[in-house]
C-alpha cells in the first residue's frame, strides 16, 4: 500500500468521525420489551428514537436506528417508559401494566374548581378509577389553553381559557396518580369553519353547513385543517399528557354536502386515515399514546358508515380504538336487541365481540366509552349504578384496556362505583 492510499484512508476515517460528530449518524440499537410484573415479552410495542420508530416482534425484540439517545417504548395495556441504551447497544425496557378507567371532564368542567375537584375526589375515593379525559379542544371548537397556533388565534378559538397552566395541571394529576387523556374534537369546528369558510363544509347551495346543534364543520379533505389539529395535539403532548384522543374524526352524517373533493367510500376513508397517519408521524417523538373515538355502529358496519370510519383501516394507525357504546346511540338496535337501553351489558359485550372478530387484534387495543347519562332516544331512563356497572362488567369481561364514562354535565355523583 503506497503513501497515497494511506492518505486517502486517513482522510476517509477523519471524514467519518466528523460526520458522526457533526450529524450524529445513527447506529443500530437492539433490545427487548418485557412486562415489568411477569417478565413476559411484549409483542407489538412501539419503540421510538428521536427520528425513528419500530415495533417489537413476537418475542418482544426490536432493532432501531439511534444516535445513542434514550429509547422510548409504549404498548396498549401498559404505561409508557423511557430507557437509556447500554454500552453494548442492547436495551431491556420494562413496561408496567396499566388499565385506564376514566371520567370525562368537559371544556368548562375542567375550568370549574368545584366540578374538577368533585371528579378528582370521585377518582381518589374509588379504587377502580385512575384516569381523566379532558377537553383540550371541545365540541364547540374552543381551545382550552393559550395555544401557540396562529390559526386558533385568528379564529378566536382560544378566547376562553379554562386551563390557564396546562403543564401544571398535568403535574398535579400525575402527582395524584391520575392518567391524563387530552380529548381533541377535530372536524366539528365552529370557530374555524366560520372564520375560514374556504375550509368549511358547505351545503348543496354553497352555504355554510350547520349540524343539528347549529354548529359548522371543517372539511376533512383540507390539509390545513389536519395541520391545525395535529399542532394542538403536539402542544398537549409537550405539556405532558399521557394520551391524545381524537374525537369527531369523521365526516358529518348528513347527505348532499359539498367538500373539497368528491365523497366516495374510498375518498372518505383515505381522508380519515390520512389525518391519523399525519398525527401519528408528528406525535411519534413524544411517545404519547394515540386514540380515536368511533361510532358504536362502526363495530358492526363493514363499510365506513358513510362517515369515513372503517374499523379495519383505523386499527393499524392508533394505539387505542374507543367505540362509543352508549345504548342510547344504537337507535336501530343490534341483532336480537331492538330496545338497547334494556340490554346495556349485551350492547357492550356483543359490539366488542364483533369488533374483535373483524380486526383480529388484542382486546387491549380497545377502550370503550360507556353511558353515564340519561337516555335520550328511547324512554328517558336514568343510567345510574346498575346500568353503568353492567357496561363496565361487559367491557372488563371482554378484556379491554379499561373504559371511560361519558357524562356531558360531568355529574358522576349518583353512579355509585
Amino acid at each position: 500500500m503506497n503513501l497515497r492510499h494511506l492518505i486517502l484512508i486517513g482522510i476517509g476515517a477523519l471524514a467519518g468521525l466528523f460526520a458522526v460528530a457533526r450529524f450524529g449518524l445513527a447506529a443500530e440499537s437492539e433490545g427487548q420489551v418485557l412486562d415489568a410484573v411477569t417478565g413476559n415479552a411484549i409483542a407489538g410495542a412501539t419503540i421510538t428514537a428521536p427520528d425513528e420508530t419500530a415495533m417489537t416482534d413476537a418475542a418482544g425484540q426490536f432493532k432501531i436506528e439511534t444516535n445513542g439517545s434514550k429509547l422510548m417504548a409504549r404498548a396498549p395495556g401498559y404505561r409508557a417508559a423511557t430507557a437509556g441504551t447500554s454500552d453494548q447497544g442492547r436495551t431491556i425496557i420494562r413496561l408496567a401494566p396499566f388499565t385506564p378507567k376514566a371520567l370525562y371532564l368537559s371544556f368548562y368542567g375542567i375550568g370549574s374548581k368545584a366540578i374538577r375537584e368533585a371528579a378528582l375526589k370521585t377518582i381518589h375515593e374509588d379504587s377502580d378509577l385512575n384516569a381523566v379525559v379532558i377537553d383540550v379542544k371541545g365540541d364547540r371548537g374552543l381551545v382550552a389553553f393559550k395555544t401557540e397556533s396562529a390559526v386558533a388565534r385568528a379564529a378566536a378559538a382560544d378566547r376562553i381559557t379554562t386551563i390557564p397552566d396546562m403543564p401544571a395541571l398535568i403535574r398535579e394529576l400525575h402527582e395524584a396518580g391520575v392518567y391524563a387523556i387530552a380529548r381533541i374534537v377535530v372536524f366539528k369546528d365552529d370557530p374555524l369553519a366560520n372564520s375560514r369558510k374556504d375550509l368549511a363544509v358547505k351545503t348543496a347551495n354553497d352555504e355554510l353547513f350547520h349540524d343539528r346543534e347549529g354548529l359548522a364543520w371543517t372539511d376533512p379533505f383540507r390539509r390545513e385543517v389536519w395541520d391545525y389539529n395535529v399542532s394542538l395535539a403536539v402542544e398537549a403532548a409537550r405539556a405532558g399528557f399521557d394520551e391524545i384522543q381524537f374525537d369527531y374524526v369523521r365526516f358529518p352524517d348528513t347527505k348532499n354536502l359539498r367538500f373539497a373533493e368528491a365523497t366516495t367510500l374510498t375518498s372518505r376513508v383515505a381522508a380519515i386515515t390520512g389525518f391519523l397517519e399525519e398525527a401519528r408521524r408528528k406525535l411519534a417523538p413524544y411517545n404519547v399514546f394515540l386514540a380515536v373515538d368511533v361510532f358504536g355502529y362502526v363495530c358492526w358496519n363493514p363499510d365506513d358508515t358513510g362517515i369515513g370510519q372503517r374499523l379495519e383501516d383505523i386499527v393499524p394507525l392508533v394505539d387505542y380504538i374507543s367505540p362509543m357504546l352508549y345504548p342510547s346511540g344504537f337507535s336501530f338496535g343490534i341483532p336480537g336487541y331492538p330496545y338497547p337501553v334494556e340490554h346495556s351489558r349485551e350492547i357492550v359485550q356483543l359490539s366488542l365481540a364483533r369488533a374483535l372478530s373483524r380486526t383480529h387484534v388484542s382486546p387491549l387495543r380497545f377502550r370503550p366509552w360507556l353511558q353515564a347519562f340519561r337516555d335520550y332516544a328511547f324512554d328517558r331512563r336514568n343510567f345510574a349504578s346498575d346500568e353503568v356497572r353492567a357496561q363496565i362488567e361487559a367491557a372488563e369481561a371482554s378484556g379491554t384496556a379499561g373504559w371511560m364514562l361519558w357524562n356531558p354535565r360531568n355529574d358522576y355523583a349518583g353512579i355509585g362505583f
